[in-house]
């Protein structure tokens, strides 16, 4: 098989996915997919993805090089390409005193003020040159043709997450090798660059039509995908794969916290919302006490990742305290259908899934095909005998 290097982008990711003996990726999830949840789902026979947006420069290469050490399968090394930060003069202090209150009930100060607030993406984007992944996929921003040029050159494919379609034909004009289409129904943070969050809140599966038809490129769909009907469904529009990430929360393999995994068994029907209060950026979590309460001024919590810097240590401390009404508990509107077990069982289960929907349809499809045959035949033999 070329390397990305070599031809036109698309077509050698577009082989590598249609190798993989099960279509699914698992999506980065930062708090959740770590290298043994990657490792585990890459190695079962779909792909999956390290969530290194949170890392530091130097972790990224011997994380990777675990994660290559426990599957010789591919795997996705993801980024969020987050700025560095610049908040205006005020901005922290009043973010700390907002967040005061909450603080308070875990009987915490407020932090001081940072003095970064989030990890150098330069250095980082260096770091997973060097690792050399088989695949990477950026989030919340757009690489440029030299370092699309560079990635694949060291033999990683580049994956650009896209919630538009201007979105996907930039990623493409980029020289990306595909595109993830982020539907309004996925979990954690929106992935939107070019446009308004309103303007960029497309389904999954309009999502992912319309992006097959503006560009030649493979597309993974992602968004509200939770079983085996979903990834049938995602298929038979085009798509290349299905990319699931609330599905695995549950996944004994998952570093997700004790009260996100108990808020998730214990989830209600239509039970997540779109906040920015947590990070500074529309994310999509289930619904709870912060979310509810700090509604009202969302729009005033500095944007990422300031907020989401000032909220770490009250998130980190309430997990801790068993306290998931102060937790980003990121997930995707089909939560509710999360079910727990080891990542290879519930790839197997998926893709059985998937195959007994697809072998349903097609057998209606025959059946009415054959009615129709009929019900033709017996007007003509009438039509003969008049």
């Amino acid at each position: 098989m070329s390397r990305p290097g070599e031809g036109r982008p698309g077509d050698s990711l577009a082989r590598l996915l249609a190798a993989r003996p099960i279509p699914i990726l698992q999506a980065p999830m930062v708090g959740a997919s770590l290298d043994g949840l990657a490792a585990a789902v890459s190695a079962a026979g779909g792909m999956g993805a390290l969530a290194a947006g949170a890392l530091a420069p130097e972790e990224i290469g011997p994380t990777v090089a675990r994660v290559r050490a426990a599957t010789g399968a591919p795997f996705i090394v993801n980024l969020l390409m987050a700025p560095r930060g610049d908040p205006a003069p005020g901005e922290v202090a009043g973010g700390l005193a907002r967040l005061a209150p909450w603080y308070a009930r875990l009987g915490l100060d407020p932090p001081e003020a940072p003095n970064s607030f989030a990890p150098d993406f330069d250095a980082q984007l260096e770091a997973l040159i060097a690792a050399a992944p088989p695949a990477a996929s950026f989030t919340f921003d757009i690489l440029d043709r030299p370092r699309v040029a560079r990635l694949r050159a060291r033999g990683t494919f580049v994956i650009g997450t896209a919630t538009t379609v201007a979105e996907a034909r930039a990623w493409a004009e980029a020289g990306a090798d595909g595109i993830c289409a982020q539907g309004f129904e996925a979990g954690g943070h929106r992935g939107h660059f070019l446009a308004d969050p309103e303007a960029s809140l497309v389904g999954t599966l309009p999502l992912v039509a319309t992006i097959r038809s503006a560009v030649d490129l493979p597309v993974i769909a992602a968004g509200g995908i939770m079983d085996g009907r979903g990834v049938a469904a995602a298929l038979a529009l085009g798509a290349a794969a299905a990319q699931m990430g609330t599905a695995f929360l549950l996944a004994d393999e998952a570093t997700t916290s004790r009260p996100w995994r108990e808020a998730v068994e214990g989830v209600g029907d239509d039970a997540t919302r779109l906040t920015r209060a947590f990070t500074g950026r529309y994310a999509r979590g289930i619904e709870n006490r912060f979310m509810r309460l700090m509604h009202g001024v969302q729009d005033e919590v500095p944007a990422y990742p300031v907020q989401n810097r000032l909220t770490q240590p009250l998130r980190a401390a309430a997990a801790q305290a068993d306290a998931p009404e102060m937790i980003s508990l990121w997930a995707g509107q089909g939560v509710a259908l999360a079910r727990p077990g080891r990542a290879a069982d519930l790839l197997r289960a998926w893709w059985d899934e998937a195959g007994e929907a697809a072998q349903a349809l097609a057998e209606r499809a025959l059946a009415e095909r054959a009615l129709a045959a009929r019900t033709l035949a017996t007007r003509t033999e009438r039509k003969d005998g008049s």
